[in-house]
């Protein structure tokens, strides 16, 4: 059996595929945090887990029968609890529904060697999970929406800014339309005086003449 299948084997007794799966990620996360910190995870009728330390030794390479220097290290180590080792060994039968594989532990002996609650931290980390998504959906839907009104904000601004270019734009073409007429009629004044002078000066010479 691997991880999806006791997924699967668990899901209608917890109410779902999803909180199977949370609640097997929970509590195996919990048993290797707390042995990886030194503690011992004890599961009455089920066994224990815990970390040993090995001191650095000579071993063969069964390859080569090389005689090779391992170096200091430490290991996980699990120690079946004597109702899962009479279990397995037939001197005692499993329940027909096989709702209990081993005898039920009292409240408060599902602990740690610091005293951490196995079921505790795992419910813990269930509730950290939900808590963090609930955040990360707030989080996406705030930025979808700050962007939004940023981009209004920047569209109206453009639509002022192009409606005063255009409203200065129509006032210069105005001032300079107004400019060309000025000087054509000023043109226009002084021309006409100079066609006066001429009729004077035929005046002028038809005088003389006569």
């Amino acid at each position: 059996m691997n991880k999806a299948q006791l997924v699967e084997a668990i899901a209608d007794k917890v109410g779902g595929r999803q909180q199977a799966a949370d609640a097997v990620d929970a509590v195996l996360d919990a048993i290797v945090r707390a042995v990886v910190g030194g503690d011992r995870v004890s599961v009455t009728g089920f066994g224990s887990f815990e970390k040993v330390d090995r001191p650095a030794r000579y071993a063969r390479n069964p390859q080569t029968g090389e005689r090779v220097r391992v170096k200091k290290t430490s290991v996980p180590r699990f120690r079946a609890g004597q109702g899962f080792k009479d279990l397995v060994s037939g001197s005692k039968k499993l329940p027909r529904g096989g709702e209990v594989a081993v005898k039920k532990a009292p409240k408060g002996s599902l602990t740690g060697g610091a005293g951490v609650t196995v079921k505790k931290a795992a419910a813990k980390k269930v509730t950290a999970k939900k808590a963090a998504a609930k955040k990360a959906v707030a989080k996406k839907a705030a930025v979808k929406k700050a962007p939004a009104k940023k981009v209004t904000a920047k569209k109206a601004a453009a639509k002022k800014t192009t409606a005063a270019k255009k409203t200065a734009a129509k006032k210069t073409t105005a001032k300079k339309a107004a400019a060309k007429k000025a000087p054509a009629k000023k043109a226009a004044a002084k021309k006409a005086p100079a066609r006066k002078s001429t009729a004077r000066k035929t005046t002028a010479k038809k005088t003389t003449a006569r």
